[in-house]
């Protein structure tokens, strides 16, 4: 009853690529956004006009946006001026610091403030959206990542990346970190860096890090100028989706500034430790199975070295519960679709009733 066309942007090319490629989606739309050293204002500014044309030509009953990129933002406003109601896929994660992270939390408030339809991954997420006054059209999902995994981990994945295939992840604690936000350019990443390679010479012959380094020229520069030479660290390229799940699946820790692998990871059963000073997703942080690790040095080196050595520390985030959704958000999500255009009778259960 859902006639779905796909559009993407293409604001990261080869990210989205590989995505398209492994869950075999043909874009209906393709608005190659993408240039070398995009501006926030260029990404927004040609999103917008992309989407004239394609609003113009598909004429939906529905904008679905997901998450809290520019994109994100910039096809729910696009919708607005057409006069098309907007959906809102990971609704409701907040801050509620303008600048952190940035530009995602304001891309997500203001499209709050567009949509008609809300689905929220959590409780908390609904909550908030409540303390705003939106009430309406709320609906408490859980989060497609769950989904995903259920089809991308695989037990005899092989890695395109050699590197990977013979990692010793048996006798070897492997840690995948992930950073490139924009607010820990400059003097954040400079300490996460020196962390890194902190930990690296610290615990040479027991611990192997690997970093698939995100294409941002300030992160690849910051990096390598930290991490070369070091022989327990792997700088490699970006990996695509379901190799990144995999990796995770087979590390013993993760350290990243990312969001989405706060709720990846712990589906995993893997501790994380966030490296940044805040997260939208506090609920993990109650859960216990992630904690906030700053950007600090000192405290991101005291934290890392103490699962890396006590047993104890590490089961107790490794065994705790995962809040994010039980694998059917998509589900509830068509559901809630059709109980808005009056297809369904009732809305979709509740994640967590």
């Amino acid at each position: 009853e859902i006639d779905a066309l796909c559009c993407v942007t293409a604001q990261h090319r080869q990210m989205l690529d590989s995505v398209l490629d492994i869950f075999r989606l043909v874009p209906d739309f393709d608005l190659n956004i993408m240039e070398p050293r995009q501006t926030l204002s260029t990404i927004t500014s040609k999103c917008l006009l992309g989407m004239e044309e394609v609003l113009e030509q598909a004429r939906p009953d529905l904008v679905l946006v997901h998450g809290d990129t520019s994109t994100t933002f910039a096809g729910a406003l696009a919708a607005f001026y057409h006069r098309v109601p907007v959906g809102h896929v990971e609704a409701g994660l907040r801050t509620y610091d303008k600048y952190s992270p940035y530009p995602e939390e304001m891309n997500r408030r203001m499209v709050s403030a567009i949509a008609d339809l809300h689905f929220c991954p959590t409780p908390s997420n609904r909550d908030n959206l409540a303390r705003e006054g939106i009430e309406q059209g709320v609906f408490l999902t859980g989060n497609t990542v769950i989904d995903a995994l259920q089809t991308t981990v695989v037990k005899d994945f092989h890695f395109s990346e050699g590197v990977l295939n013979d990692l010793d992840y048996v006798n070897r604690k492997v840690i995948l970190v992930t950073c490139h936000r924009r607010e820990n350019y400059g003097a954040p990443m400079e300490q996460i860096m020196s962390a890194l390679r902190r930990l690296a010479l610290s615990f040479d012959g027991q611990a192997e890090l690997v970093y698939p380094l995100h294409l941002s020229p300030v992160v690849q520069e910051c990096a390598h100028r930290y991490l070369d030479g070091l022989a327990n660290v792997h700088l490699i390229a970006p990996l695509t989706a379901d190799e990144m799940h995999n990796l995770m699946a087979r590390s013993y820790l993760v350290m990243t500034d990312s969001g989405g692998l706060q709720e990846e990871a712990p589906a995993l059963g893997k501790p994380v430790l966030v490296l940044r000073r805040e997260t939208e997703r506090p609920e993990a942080v109650a859960a216990g199975t992630v904690q906030l690790a700053g950007t600090e040095e000192e405290h991101i080196f005291s934290m890392a070295e103490t699962l890396l050595k006590d047993p104890a520390a590490y089961a107790a985030m490794a065994h705790a519960v995962n809040p994010y959704g039980d694998g059917q958000a998509c589900r509830r999500i068509a559901e809630g679709i059709l109980y808005h255009f009056g297809l369904r009778q009732a809305p979709p259960d509740a994640f967590g009733a």
